[in-house]
Formats: C-alpha cells, structure tokens, sequence
C-alpha cells in the first residue's frame, strides 16, 4: 500500500506573507519542501494552494498543484478538499507536509506514513522527540503528548504532561528535568486516513481543541485514534518568520 504527500501552501501570512516563494539558496521555499517530498517513497505529491502566484511557481518547477478555496479555516479543509477533488478512497493515506519545512527528513515522511499502515485501529499517526530541557517542558508553544503503552496518543497538551508532582515546587525553581519519565514534544507531522478526513470537515471544533488550540483535539474528541512514534531523525525548526529564514540560509551557508 503506497501513500501521497500533499503540501499546503497558503500566501496570507501574518507574520510572513508570501513565505512559501520566499527565496532559500536561490529556490522558493516551497521547491525545496517539494524537493524533499520527492526524496521519500511517496507516489504521489501535491501542493495545495488557494493562491495562482505559488500554484505557477510550483507548476514551473514541476509540481502538480491543487487548487483550493481561500475559505478554508485551517490546512486539515484544505487538505480534505485536495483528496476529494482528486477522488481519493476512504483507506488511502496521505501525508501533511507543511509548506515551511524545507529541510524536512524524508525518513520521517516514510516513517510517519508507514507507522499508520501498520496499525488498522489507527486513524492518524504522528511523532514525537524528546524533551530535554525544563524552558522547554514550561513553554506553551512546545506541545506535549503522552501515549498509552502501545503508542497511542492519551492526550496533547500546551501544558507541562504529566506533571512531575514531587519534583516541582511552587517556592523552588527547578532548573534540571525530572527523572522518571520521558517527556515528549509533537512534532506536527502527521498521516491520515482519507476517511478520518472525510469525517473531521463534519466535526464541530470540539472544547479541548478550543481550549488548548490544538486541532488534533477534535479528532481525539470523537474518538479517532492517533499513533505516536519517536521520530527516527529529528528535523529542524521550520520557517515562521523573515528571521527564521535567515538564519537557515546563514547555517546553509556555512554547511556547505
């Protein structure tokens, strides 16, 4: 069973408009995730974009492009009308590959998508690296999951998950990480089943999902399962802002 990769590419960007044909080592960002895409076992891959300026650039370096409604509240409708349009069935599976990761591992590709072939009771599957610092276990916007013993996804949290009871105090500033446990940070890769798809655009946003601002909530809510993988190769930090990119074109740069 084969998989597909799509990539959503969105121009309207508040910190960053236009990121995906911002120039990285002389190529638009987005060529250099497409590029990557087509490193993996993928058989497919496709840029989904509501904007004609990157779906010509990416046509012009080869890619098939989708075009989709600039209506679109968030990259999960997006990606759901790129698998309906194209006909796909209810037990394909496709990959997310966000269009600011331009040095994505293609291993993770494969990894992610392979992960979900392998468990039927699974309706999406995503990964996860660890935590090794306590800024990190602190900080908001480090995600954190926790799975049962067979990699199941429990819950997603902004928050510090589990909390190390014994080991954080109110009057004591806790520099070192606790032992015990491994603590683990989403990276936001994730494979679906086109069906779970299907099913999410009907979905309300649940509470948790409100609450946390975490789509995969929605899912978890209705009761979809999520596979959680440690990532066989971490990759890089993506591209938010103008900054961002210019300190990934300086340690490109100096790499090579």
């Amino acid at each position: 069973m084969g998989f597909s990769v799509i990539i959503p590419a969105r121009y309207a960007s508040s910190r960053f408009p236009g990121k995906p044909l911002a120039s990285l080592q002389g190529k638009p960002m987005i060529q250099h995730v497409y590029e990557r895409a087509c490193q993996s076992e993928a058989e497919r891959i496709l840029v989904a974009t509501d904007d004609q300026r990157i779906a010509d650039v990416a046509a012009g370096f080869g890619a098939e492009v989708c075009m989709t409604s600039p209506e679109h509240p968030s990259g999960t409708d997006r990606l759901q009308q790129v698998v309906k349009d194209q006909g796909y069935y209810a037990d394909d599976i496709v990959v997310n590959v966000q269009g600011d990761e331009p040095m994505i591992p293609p291993r993770i590709i494969n990894q992610v998508a392979h992960n979900l072939m392998a468990e039927p009771e699974a309706s999406i599957a995503t990964l996860s690296e660890p935590i090794e610092d306590v800024p990190s276990l602190l900080n908001p916007n480090v995600v954190k999951v926790v799975t049962d013993s067979r990699g199941m996804a429990l819950y997603f949290s902004r928050a510090p998950i589990p909390w190390p009871r014994d080991d954080f105090h109110p009057d004591v500033t806790q520099t070192e990480m606790p032992t015990g446990f491994n603590w683990q940070r989403h990276i936001g890769i994730y494979a679906y089943r086109v069906k779970l798809l299907n099913d999410f655009v009907k979905w309300p946003p649940a509470p948790l999902e409100e609450t946390e601002c975490l789509e995969q909530l929605r899912a978890m809510w209705n009761g979809a399962r999520i596979h959680v993988a440690v990532a066989d190769e971490q990759p890089p930090t993506g591209v938010d802002t103008p900054e961002d990119l210019a300190r990934l074109e300086k340690l490109l740069g100096e790499a090579s």
